[in-house]
């Protein structure tokens, strides 16, 4: 094998037009992951869901994503990155169109499921295919960095969006906004999106498939399940058993000379690390984000979207993070950007910590804007680092894994940091609950603070009122608890990216293989237009 250097090439006009194209859809995947939020009244009165199918109504399609991101991408190195999306935007537009007429509560989650089906497509693929237009670094960070503000920006503008269409339109308008989007990927990008695809990958391995299933789902159910309704022992069997799976996978990918993941891109530097540095980022992001929901809704009292529209601010504050973090990584080492970014989240968090029910508003705002913009510097920083450790054929595997480990991250945050909180809030809110409160309206007002303003409402003003201040003073002492924890994780992850990133960029594209080989003697992969 010979080996030339040549520049880079700069991505043009088309390409950038492409990646465009590309940020639509991605956008349209991460707002549905909470766009079901205020058309859960609508649905219940038209479809008459039982308690169990309204949870899946809005648990399904995550599961399904989270499930299926790994298996998805080593489908794209395959057959083809720009053949999955489309095939993925075939799938998400077909089901949006089923889910917004659907008749009945058990047709809604089977769109949601297929949803999840061709969310887990477009996802992988459009962050694989980033790698694959953008061959000069700094403009690869740049658009990395747009895309992990749209994945996060797209979470917090769907109750937004969601609210705003459900005043003017009946239900299903929120998932018939996703058609257009995905109408106008299907003609784009087969003119603008190159294909990319890896032909000395192998045979897809459907018993890996199964098997990397088996493993996320039941990790990520559990979690999720006992951060919503605590722990009992199927939810722990979930998590074990999953874990247990994952075992069998590894093995089998140990063992197989086509693996589904290739085990030594954890040996390449900064890819393992860079994964764990996300994993933690996320389980802050997601883990908190429920608190400062609930304190703009019930302990300022602000009407959902009042509250939605509120809580757009730290992610409009944010936006340019992102691609800023990427010029400034072409003058800094990156990890020292990535702990930085843990030190900024840490700032926001003590801010958090000065957080009372009396407080303004901009401080509750202030702290979860400092804290975003770390962390989305951090996301940012860590996904140019993973696609950059991996080689561009196995870009579709890579972004599976960043994602997972976003999903696991997510799951994990939401059930420590909500137990941390939970369990602030049943120890504080009982020392002060009024002594003459009757004993169903105080087992209701320890439950959560929801619970707690429920009872208040069919108390008398004075009673009322001191349930109301002890609940809230109990809520947000268990915020407190909770964004100590998170930053105790932040220096977690500054130490880790001090110690496994120091010295860590992204692969020179700059060095090109001529004409080099696979095994076997297979060319190596192929971009085409």
């Amino acid at each position: 094998m010979t080996t030339t250097i040549t520049p880079a090439p700069r991505a043009g006009r088309r390409e950038w037009i492409g990646f465009t194209v590309l940020m639509l859809p991605l956008l349209l995947v991460s707002m549905d992951v909470s766009v079901l939020y205020f058309a859960v009244p609508f649905i219940s009165e038209e479809l008459r869901p039982s308690a169990t199918q309204q949870l899946w109504i809005f648990d399904i399609y995550g599961f399904v994503l989270a499930g299926l991101l790994i298996t998805m991408g080593a489908l794209g190195d395959r057959i083809g990155r720009r053949r999955l999306l489309l095939l993925g935007a075939t799938a998400f537009g077909a089901a949006s169109l089923l889910a917004a007429y659907a008749d009945s509560a058990a047709t809604l989650i089977a769109a949601r499921a297929v949803l999840g089906i061709g969310g887990a497509t477009l996802m992988p693929s459009t962050l694989a295919l980033v790698r694959n237009m953008f061959h000069d670094a700094r403009q690869r960070g740049t658009a990395i960095g747009i895309w992990t503000a749209t994945l996060t920006g797209g979470i917090a503008i769907g109750p937004v969006l969601s609210g705003v269409l459900l005043e003017h339109f009946w239900w299903g308008s929120i998932f018939l906004i996703n058609i257009p989007a995905m109408l106008m990927l299907l003609l784009l990008a087969p003119v603008l999106v190159p294909e990319f695809r890896n032909p000395a990958a192998g045979r897809f391995d459907l018993v890996s498939a199964v098997l990397s299933l088996g493993a996320l789902l039941p990790v990520i159910y559990g979690i999720k399940e006992m951060a919503r309704d605590g722990v009992d022992v199927a939810r722990v069997l979930a998590v074990v058993a999953g874990v247990l799976i994952g075992a069998l996978f590894l093995h089998r990918q140990r063992t197989r000379a086509y693996p589904m993941i290739d085990l030594a891109l954890f040996r390449r530097r900064g890819f393992a690390g860079s994964l764990a540095v996300n994993l933690l980022a996320m389980f802050a992001l997601v883990g908190f984000a429920i608190f400062t929901t609930q304190h703009l809704q019930l302990v300022l009292g602000m009407s959902p979207l009042r509250a939605a529209l509120w809580s757009l601010v730290p992610s409009l504050a944010v936006g340019g993070v992102a691609p800023a973090a990427a010029a400034l990584a072409q003058r800094v080492e990156r990890a020292y950007l990535i702990g930085a970014g843990f030190g900024i989240a840490v700032l926001g968090f003590l801010t958090l910590t000065r957080v009372t029910p009396d407080s303004p508003l901009w401080l509750l705002l202030a702290g979860a804007s400092v804290y975003a913009g770390g962390l989305v510097m951090v996301m940012s920083l860590v996904t140019e680092l993973v696609l950059g450790a991996a080689p561009p054929e196995q870009a579709g595997v890579a972004s599976a894994l960043t994602e997972s480990s976003s999903e696991l991250g997510g799951a994990l945050g939401m059930a420590i940091l909500g137990s941390v909180g939970a369990a602030v809030y049943h120890r504080e809110v009982v020392d002060g609950l009024p002594a003459d409160l009757p004993v169903d309206a105080r087992d209701a007002a320890q439950e959560t603070l929801g619970g707690a303003l429920a009872v208040a409402k069919g108390l008398p003003a004075e009673l009322g009122d001191a349930v109301l201040h002890a609940a809230r003073y109990a809520f947000t002492d268990g915020l407190h608890l909770a964004a100590y924890a998170a930053m105790v994780a932040m220096l977690l992850g500054a130490v880790t990216a001090l110690m496994a990133l120091r010295g860590v960029r992204p692969a020179d594209p700059a060095v090109v293989a001529a004409e080099p080989t696979g095994p076997a003697g297979t060319p190596m992969p192929s971009v085409s237009r």
